[in-house]
């Protein structure tokens, strides 16, 4: 018999140790107990200083190490066949190995070969995600993390598979609607930078040479830039490369993150675009949890993680404040602002009635179709807008080469 260390939804006060001859035994005998465990370990690889010691040289080795990644739609597939082969009755650690079998590529197999080491070692299939880092993003690991609580695994997986089936396919449809005007912008774009550049000074030294010529506001403003792009390329280049590595470093700050999501929230187009896909996510991943037994609390805390937008994941932390101090869960979710009024009736009379799950259910349908209606609303609008833009640049170019000629021509003709 094995001792395995075991922690409850409810935090490191609901913990223990149990027996048991493998980890599954572990999970079904606290599962007939009606415990819900999150975290199920090797109590003996836990307290062994050689074990963990050699673990920790591995996992440093490891971290020391740039580790291969994927892409979103190859991950989509891992998790879909983990789904697949965790439907047709396998045991996860037989899950893992069976989509490892037919893996292919150099990273995917790196990557599974970490979750079945430490998942064999008693890790949760979350925090070995989590430890990994990328693909594995919040989301992921919240939905892992969902799947491990609510025993449901295929089913969640399912569903993580369907919302990242469901972001590609929105990133295919938002680049698809941009392409013919990001091609038009990159051919305006350079025409711009070689008028500015080359062809505006040669054409703009012999009048600008005549004494008393003041040439229009437009081409002053040009031949500016064009002075300032000659001389100081090199800065320019410099400043772009400080600038990237600026933002990245900047963003990665919680507080600066809070802030750079909530000015997307506000935006005009893309704002509600990416709220109802997170009230969208958000629903309906609440909705399994709840109709799982997870209790209320629990649940948010699980979910917060699947949402993706710093600014939502601070309102759900205020929802779980107010719902731990005896408030109804439509209330606060009203009060944050950012959650629409159809989601807060359909809470309201879900809690009420005590078909909460099914509602959510519900509503995380009819979010869906939202999401699809505000997509085509984005496709449709930011094409003319970019055109729009990139005309009255090309616009102002014009009027730049153009007034000081119409100038000339004109005291030509006096």
């Amino acid at each position: 018999m094995i001792t395995f260390h075991y922690q409850c939804l409810g935090g490191t006060s609901n913990s223990g140790m149990i027996q048991a001859i493998n980890r599954a035994d572990a999970l079904r005998m606290l599962a007939q107990q009606g415990i819900i465990a999150t975290s199920v370990e090797d109590a003996t690889a836990r307290s062994s200083p050689v074990r963990s010691g050699a673990h920790q040289s591995k996992t440093g080795a490891r971290k020391g190490l740039t580790r291969p990644s994927i892409s979103r739609t190859e991950l989509t597939s891992l998790i879909r066949e983990l789904a697949t082969a965790l439907e047709a009755g396998l045991p996860l650690m037989q899950s893992l190995r069976t989509v490892r079998r037919q893996a292919a590529g150099r990273a995917l197999p790196v990557i599974l070969d970490h979750l079945i080491d430490r998942v064999e070692a008693g890790v949760p299939l979350h925090q070995a995600a989590k430890e990994y880092g990328r693909p594995f993003d919040d989301m992921t690991v919240g939905m892992f993390r969902a799947a491990d609580a609510s025993g449901r695994n295929s089913e969640v997986l399912h569903q993580l598979a369907d919302l990242l089936d469901r972001s590609v396919e929105l990133k295919r449809e938002v680049v698809g609607a941009t392409v013919y005007p990001m091609i038009v912008a990159a051919l305006i774009s350079v025409s711009v930078v070689v008028l500015v550049t080359f062809v505006l000074p040669r054409l703009m030294a012999p009048i600008s040479g005549q004494p008393g010529t003041v040439l229009p506001f437009p081409t002053r403003v040009l031949l500016g830039i064009a002075a300032f792009i000659t001389m100081w390329w090199w800065a320019i280049i410099v400043g772009v490369i400080v600038a990237v590595i600026g933002w990245r470093r900047w963003i990665a700050k919680p507080n600066n993150r809070m802030l750079v999501d909530l000015t997307l929230l506000r935006l005009p187009i893309l704002g509600p675009l990416l709220r109802d896909v997170a009230v969208a996510r958000f629903t309906r991943t609440l909705g399994t949890l709840v109709s799982a037994g997870i209790p209320i609390l629990p649940a948010l805390r699980v979910v917060r993680d699947t949402l993706g937008n710093a600014a939502m994941v601070s309102a759900i932390d205020e929802v779980q404040e107010r719902v731990t101090t005896g408030s109804s869960l439509a209330d606060p979710l009203e009060r944050c602002g950012f959650f629409p009024p159809l989601l807060i009736q359909i809470v309201n009379i879900g809690e009420r009635s005590g078909r909460l799950e099914v509602m959510l259910m519900h509503a995380a349908t009819a979010f869906d179709r939202q999401v699809n209606q505000t997509l085509k609303v984005f496709t449709k609008a930011l094409p003319p807008i970019l055109l729009i833009v990139m005309g009255l640049v090309a616009g102002f170019v014009l009027l730049g080469i153009l007034l000081p000629l119409l100038q000339l021509q004109a005291a030509i003709g006096g």
